[in-house]
Parts: structure tokens; sequence; C-alpha cells
């Protein structure tokens, strides 16, 4: 796992020293994503590449990067792994096209590749995560390309003007962002995202300009052709429709052999490594099936790591000590206290280099640091929800929209006008002295209840009932001169055609929720402390096959992830899992309410609101006063409202540059 930089830009940077020294800066700001080594290239074409490295495979000075093709055409930067290399050198040496290898490193592979295939026909062989940048002498064309899933981040976009004007693209914003020509302007409009989703989704940034790069994803740009082209090889949601049509016809022991199979070709696949490995292991059915797999064919005990927590309601170390104990996995397991996890808070901006606001990322980051003490590379158990039909809101949106689509739509729009008439605060004010006899539900905060049923009473589709379930503001009245931007939830709906509602919901969550938060929370996390993740489950083809399994062997008899026990039951008995599902998460709630009062209000001032001109504060300020009543939880607005407010003010005073770093002199 590695961290890439880069520019393409014109004469005012194609003098070697400057572009050199500038991109030793932007590398430096990315240095826990490559604490083994660095690199830098630049021949005055007009383009510079940098890159740090977390040496995984091949060690030697044979795996450096930049790196440059034999036959000098093509020079790559590169992060991820791609875990068929081996088979592509052998297709290589069998068709002839192979040259003299120098090292074993999948960096050299992925050249040759491109020399012999082409860009786009190699990174269609791979299998792997990736994110990569390579310069073509030739045709001085720069390609940029990310796995299909979106495990790995790139980002990129033209900043400044006229003759200093510069293509930017890096694996995180603070590289780019330490160039000169970065004017790190806040876009109103990607706030307006994150404010509805508490992540920022593809292809937008937190700056104006900068853009990610989808998964699945080349692009291809040159002095030239300014305009960045962006064409998709591969997509999850053709994926999911193909599947749909085209199911898996054996038994459900067939279904179950076969998705073991590849399950285990993916486990073995992702331990070649290096150096020290190991797995995250919660003990829930994704991480221990992820866990049995890797000791099933392991010769010694796997290295397995899980934190525990002392608060009642949170803690799952138990059950994952004793699945590791069943399966022989030398276990490391930390008991955090509230302090230690509290104190991860203000790392959090510099680590995730725009604001993020998925409290998980807290105890993400604490098993992370714990594993790091003892291995270079952690497997773990993520993606198995959005594979094999895990969360319960799948099921819950699917009932609640049969339910809400059985009455005429203008019925339903009637109602909902009729409820919206009057706002929340007027709805409180009039169910106030009712509230004892109201339902649980409705009792907290009944007003915003209302108005939610509203929302739903008026959707059009399934999706409307998935975006409001996932949503934390509406930002039309909270973000100051932002427009939320069209995506595919709020917009122009994917193509999904033949998929049910459970399977069309967990489209959109492969699509979206999964690489824009779940994998940038993993990502940031673990490369916070040089750590490199790695997911079994998004081997392209155990998703493939994962959407070719029929719905009723993933959901059956009120049971999730029913094929995917089968495998784990093999492995590890029932007993040691069966139990309700738990989050991995802190409780900010409370800490929102107690130690972390003072920090959040202090953020959360008014008069600061007002001054910083981004939100209207008057909805935060009720938000955040029904909260500390107790009246409601509503832990995951002020997060989200939090977190930008922490990254705000780390922008504009934490040191983003390198110490002693001049940008007007460069």
């Amino acid at each position: 796992m590695c961290g890439l930089v880069g520019f393409l830009a014109g004469d005012h940077w194609r003098e070697v020293g400057k572009a050199a020294a500038v991109l030793t800066r932007m590398a430096d700001t990315i240095v826990s994503r490559g604490p083994d080594d660095a690199g830098v290239w630049a021949d005055g074409s007009g383009v510079g590449l940098a890159h740090r490295r977390l040496s995984i495979l091949d060690l030697s000075a044979a795996g450096h990067q930049p790196m440059t093709g034999p036959s000098g055409r093509h020079v790559i930067v590169f992060n991820g792994e791609i875990y068929n290399h081996l088979d592509l050198r052998r297709e290589l040496e069998q068709s002839g096209r192979a040259p003299i290898w120098r090292g074993h490193s999948d960096t050299e592979t992925l050249l040759a590749g491109f020399a012999a295939w082409g860009v786009r026909a190699t990174v269609e062989r791979c299998i792997g995560m990736f994110a990569f940048a390579v310069w073509d002498t030739q045709t001085r064309v720069l390609t940029l390309g990310r796995d299909r899933l979106g495990e790995k981040p790139l980002y990129y976009g033209w900043q400044g003007a006229g003759d200093v004007a510069c293509f930017l693209f890096g694996s995180e914003l603070k590289a780019l962002r330490t160039h000169p020509c970065c004017a790190a302007d806040v876009d109103r409009d990607a706030l307006c995202l994150l404010m509805r989703h508490n992540y920022i989704p593809a292809p937008h940034s937190i700056y104006r300009g900068i853009s990610k790069l989808p998964a699945g994803c080349l692009l291809t740009v040159s002095l030239d052709r300014r305009e960045p082209s962006v064409e998709a090889y591969w997509s999850l949601a053709d994926v999911a429709v193909s599947g749909n049509r085209a199911p898996f016809t054996g038994s459900d022991q067939e279904a179950t052999d076969a998705l073991e199979d590849l399950l285990k070709s993916a486990v073995r696949r992702q331990m070649l490594a290096d150096v020290p490995l190991g797995a995250f292991l919660s003990g829930g059915i994704d991480s221990s099936t992820v866990v049995a797999l890797m000791q099933a064919q392991s010769a010694r005990p796997v290295k397995t790591f899980s934190i525990g927590f002392h608060e009642p309601g949170y803690n799952e170390a138990e059950h994952a000590l004793a699945v590791a104990r069943h399966l022989g996995t030398e276990h490391t397991e930390l008991y955090v206290t509230a302090e230690q996890a509290r104190d991860v808070i203000p790392r959090l901006p510099d680590l995730y280099s725009e604001p993020f606001a998925d409290a998980s990322q807290i105890p993400t980051f604490l098993v992370s640091q714990l594993a790091r003490q003892h291995v270079t590379v952690s497997l773990s158990g993520d993606a198995g929800d959005e594979l094999f039909a895990g969360y319960g809101r799948y099921v819950r949106n699917s009932r609640h929209w049969e339910r809400i689509a059985r009455l005429p739509r203008g019925l339903r729009a009637l109602a909902a006008g009729g409820i919206r008439t009057l706002s929340p605060e007027t709805w409180d004010a009039m169910l106030g002295p009712l509230r004892p006899l109201l339902p649980g539900s409705l009792r907290a905060a009944p007003g915003e209840k209302l108005h939610q049923g509203a929302r739903k009473l008026a959707a059009e589709r399934i999706d409307d009932l998935y975006l409001q379930s996932i949503s934390r503001w509406d930002p039309a009245g909270l973000v100051i001169g932002g427009r939320e931007p069209r995506t595919c939830l709020n917009g122009r709906p994917l193509a999904l055609d033949g998929l049910d509602g459970i399977q069309r919901l967990m489209a959109l969550d492969a699509v979206t929720y999964l690489p824009d938060d779940i994998l940038v929370k993993v990502d940031r996390a673990a490369m916070g402390v040089s750590l490199e993740g790695r997911v079994p489950f998004l081997d392209h083809r155990v998703v493939e096959f994962a959407w070719r399994i029929p719905q009723s062997m993933k959901l059956r008899d009120g049971t999730a992830k029913w094929i995917l026990r089968q495998v784990l039951y093999k492995h590890v008995p029932r007993a040691l899992i069966e139990r309700p599902k738990k989050g991995f998460s802190v409780p900010v709630g409370d800490w929102l309410r107690g130690p972390l009062r003072d920090w959040a209000e202090s953020l959360l001032d008014e008069s600061r609101l007002r001054q910083e001109g981004f939100f209207n504060p008057a909805p935060i300020r009720r938000t955040w006063a029904e909260h500390l009543s107790g009246r409601r939880n509503a832990q995951y607005h002020l997060w989200g409202v939090l977190m930008f407010q922490a990254w705000l003010e780390q922008s504009r005073t934490g040191q983003i540059e390198p110490s002693g770093y001049d940008r007007e002199a460069a």
C-alpha cells in the first residue's frame, strides 16, 4: 500500500528542480501511506510523479517507484495490490511478451501488461485494489485508474489559471492542497452532500474544482486535451442487473460450496505478502468467515485483532475472543477507555483530509493502530452486508414501500402536504401536552418524525425511501449559498431493471455507501498508521457471483446472510455466531452531553457559525439544544456538522504543509 501524487502542467512547471521540490513536499504530506521509501520523477515534459512506498511485495529496490517500463514508454506511480499479478506474468511469458523481470513486484507486472495489451485491457485482467497514474511518453497522455469497487482513493482536478494552471492528482486532498496552484476553496454544493450523507460521495470533494475518480473508471488527460475523459471499465449496477437475469440455478449446497471456493481463493490471494499479516476479528459473521478461511489455509496461527469497550451495548470483544479460541488464532485484544477513544477525535481532520462523519471511524482507527503494532497487512470482513443483505434497513424499507405504494400517489401527496403545512416546531408545541399518550417512536421530536413520515408518503419510488433513511439533514435551509448536486439518489435513478426492492437497496448501498463511507473509513484509518487493509469480499469474482445468488439464499425465514452463514458454520459452531447484530461504534451521543460538551459547544457557537458563513445557525442550535435536553438523540446530525467545523478549523490553523515550506517561493 502506498501513496501517490503528481501534476500535469505547462511551461511554468517544466523546470525539473522546481517540479521535483514541489512533488517532494506534496508526497511528504502523506508519508504515513508510505514510510518505507520515496521517489520523484520529472523530466521537463510537463508531468511530474511522486510516490511514498509501504513495502509489501518485493521489499528490494526493484520495487521502487516511480517506475519506468523496460522500453521507457510508460512511467507509473501505483497504490494497492494486484493479487493475480503472478498469473499475469505467466500469461505474458507464455505469449512471448514478457520483459526480463527486474524484481517480483506487481507494479512491474502492470507496466509489462500496459506495453503488451494496453492500459484498459490490462486493468480488466487484474484482480485487486488499486489507484494509479501512468504517463505515456510517446502519446503524452496521462491516465489515472481506480479499482472496480473503490477501495483505493484518487483525487484530481485542474487548479490555477493561464500559464501556471496545473492538473493535480493524488491519494489524499492534503497532498493536492500543498501544491501552490491549489486554491482550496470550499465547495458549498459538496457541503450540502456532506450534510445529507455525513460523507461526500464521488465524484465530488470538499474543494471546488477537485473531484474523486469514481470506482471502476479510467481517466485520460493531456495538455492538448485539457478536459479529462472518464470511462467506466466495470460497473456494479451492470453486474447486479446481469446477475439477477442469469441467477445461479444449483442447489443450496452447490451454491454454498461454490461461494466457499471463491472466498477461499480470494482469501488465499490476499494472504500473499512479504511482511507480517493478520486480520481484524469482531466475532461477527463477516470477519469470522474471513478469519476461518485464512486459518484453514495457514500452517501457523493467524494473527487476529479486536478492541473492546467497557460501555454496555458497545462491546463485542468477548465474542471475538470465543471465535479466536475455537479457530486457534493468535489473538490480541485491547479494551479501550472512553478517554482513549476520545483522544482520537483531534486527529480525525488530518486523517481524513476532507470532512468525514461516520463515528465508527474512531474504533476503526483504534483497531488499526492495535494491529499495526504486530503486522503490516490486515484483512477485514467489510462488504459482507452489502453483498448478502445483512442490513435490517433493507427489509424495513422494502416493507414500508410495499405498504405506501398501495395508496394512490395523489392521495399520499395530499396527506404529506397537509402535514407539512405546519412546521416541526409547531407540531411539537401542539402535541406537547399529549406526548405521554403518543407512541414511543413519536415522543421524542414528534414534529420532525411527522415530517419524516410525510416525506415517505410523498415518495415516488423506493429510492426515495432509501435516501430518506440515510439522510442526516435536509441541506436546503442549512447550507448558506449551497445547492445540492444531482446524484443517483436525488436525480436520475440508477438503471437497475429487474431488481426487487431489497436488491435495489443493496445495489444503491454498493455504489454509494460502500465506496464513499465504509471504504474511505477503512482506508484512511489504516493508512493513518501505515497499515495495509485488504477486503476479500471485494474480489470482483466474489461480487459477481454474489449477485447471481438468488435472493432466497441471502434472506431466508427472517435470517439475513443465510448462505454466508452456511459457509461459516462449516468452520465455527452456530452457537458462537447466533446473536443480535451490533454496530462497530462508540457512544458519541452520550459523550456530546458529557465530556465532549464544551468542545462541541465551541464549534457550534452561534456567533462563530454566523461569522464563518457556511451554516444557518438556527436549525443547528435547535438540534443541539434538543440533544442536550435528551428529547432526541441527534448524534448523527451533530457529528456531521462537528466534523466539518473541526476540519475547517484545522485547515485554517493547522499545519498542512511540511515545516519550512514557503508556498509563495514555490
